[in-house]
This record gives structure tokens, C-alpha cells and sequence, in this order.
């Protein structure tokens, strides 16, 4: 599945999108940034505070519980702010 990343996670990944294949049992927003952080330190410093990253699947906003099956691009972002 597609990654893209977006504002300060992609300056402190590194990267601003790619391919992964999590292991079996990544199930959900939640599983995948568990395993992302585990990768190296680039991800735990993006995903230390997984509370304020926001993810879409397919261009819709989910919450960390969403279900990654037949995801095509999982996206990743910081809060955005109004003015």
C-alpha cells in the first residue's frame, strides 16, 4: 500500500510517500503506526504523539481504529489549523 506524508511528518521521515507491506495483523491505522515506529527513529519522532497525527484512507479522514484492508494510499498529517 501507498504511504504519503505530509508537513512536519514527512521532514521528520524523510520521505514523502512509499510503498509498504506491513506484517500480518497490522489491522488498522492504529497497528500500522505501531509498526511504522518501529522501523527507525525518523517514524517514532514523527508518531510520538500518535494522538495529534491524522490519517485519511482513499482521501477520507478516519480515526486510529479505521480498518486498512483494501486501502490503496494511507495519508498522514499534522493537525491543520484555521485562519
Amino acid at each position: 500500500m501507498k504511504l504519503v506524508y505530509f508537513a512536519w511528518v514527512r521532514e521528520r521521515i524523510g520521505l514523502s510517500e512509499e510503498t509498504v507491506a506491513p506484517p500480518p495483523g497490522t489491522e488498522t491505522i492504529a497497528d500500522l503506526v505501531r509498526w511504522l515506529k518501529t522501523r527507525d527513529e525518523g517514524y517514532e519522532a514523527a508518531f510520538e504523539n500518535e494522538a495529534i497525527v491524522r490519517a485519511a484512507i482513499d482521501h477520507h479522514h478516519v480515526k486510529p481504529d479505521a480498518a486498512i484492508t483494501g486501502a490503496r494510499e494511507i495519508a498522514f498529517f499534522p493537525p491543520m489549523t484555521g485562519g
